[in-house]
């Protein structure tokens, strides 16, 4: 490909097309692994219909099983488990503003999880246009969940508590044995007859990192990080926080 920019140097060309070869062959990659991730056989079947804290047609709070969250013509759902409350360990600033900053910090959600949710907020009317379903599950309250979404402005994720569902949390590895909650993806599959079978989870949030990395559980869902990945500093070392000056 004869591409070009103003002013580069030879030397710069020739790097940035050695480099454009390994991009060429990361998209194989990334599409390789996909194909692979399609391809895996029929996943567990969900042992419960689990029931969890949300809003029904009405505004008002309900129960919704998870066999409700799959819409008409749908058969994808993908969950996130949302870390809220917060870990333990998290020295991170609690808010200091909004429903949010009412609670406690350890009661409050976790930084990374909450700007992840907001990227994907933004995404879920896509993704649902074309087909699927997201959701958004969290150990915390209802009242409390909601109160984070409206300081957030979110306004496309479904938003459930399963506070009352302890099961679902710990069926999924959504929680440890201490009770700490887990930042994890999930998703089911609904097959023709209704049957719900769990289909995949972020399993790298398990797997050790490699040297000097971040495990990257949802690295290809991540806007903000992948932005990064193309600047010239890379990943600063840095952590989101709920609010900033």
């Amino acid at each position: 490909m004869a591409i070009s920019f103003p002013n580069e140097s030879t030397e710069y060309r020739t790097a940035r097309n050695a480099l454009l070869e390994q991009e060429i062959a990361l998209r194989r990659q990334m599409e390789a692994v996909a194909v692979q991730r399609r391809a895996l056989p029929a996943g567990g079947k969900v042992p419960e219909d689990y029931e969890f804290d949300g809003l029904g047609a009405d505004g008002k709070a309900t129960k919704i099983k998870l066999s409700a969250l799959f819409r008409d013509d749908t058969d994808s759902l993908v969950i996130y488990n949302y870390m809220f409350p917060r870990h333990q360990g998290d020295t991170r600033a609690a808010a200091a503003s909004g429903v949010t900053s009412q609670l406690p910090k350890t009661a409050q959600p976790c930084p990374s999880c909450t700007a992840l949710i907001d990227q994907l907020d933004a995404a879920a009317q896509h993704f649902e246009a074309g087909g699927g379903t997201f959701a958004v599950v969290a150990k915390a309250p209802l009242d409390q969940l909601l109160g984070v979404a409206r300081d957030r402005g979110w306004r496309h994720a479904g938003l459930l508590s399963s506070a009352g569902c302890p099961n679902f949390r710990r069926d999924y590895r959504g929680e440890d044995e201490e009770g700490q909650q887990v930042p994890l993806v999930l998703v089911f599959k609904r097959a023709r007859d209704g049957a719900i079978r769990f289909f995949w989870a972020s399993e790298l949030m398990f797997a050790p990192p490699d040297p000097g990395q971040d495990q990257r559980a949802a690295g290809t869902l991540e806007p903000f990080w992948n932005l990064f990945d193309l600047t010239p500093g890379g990943r600063p070392d840095f952590a989101e926080e709920l609010q900033y000056d």
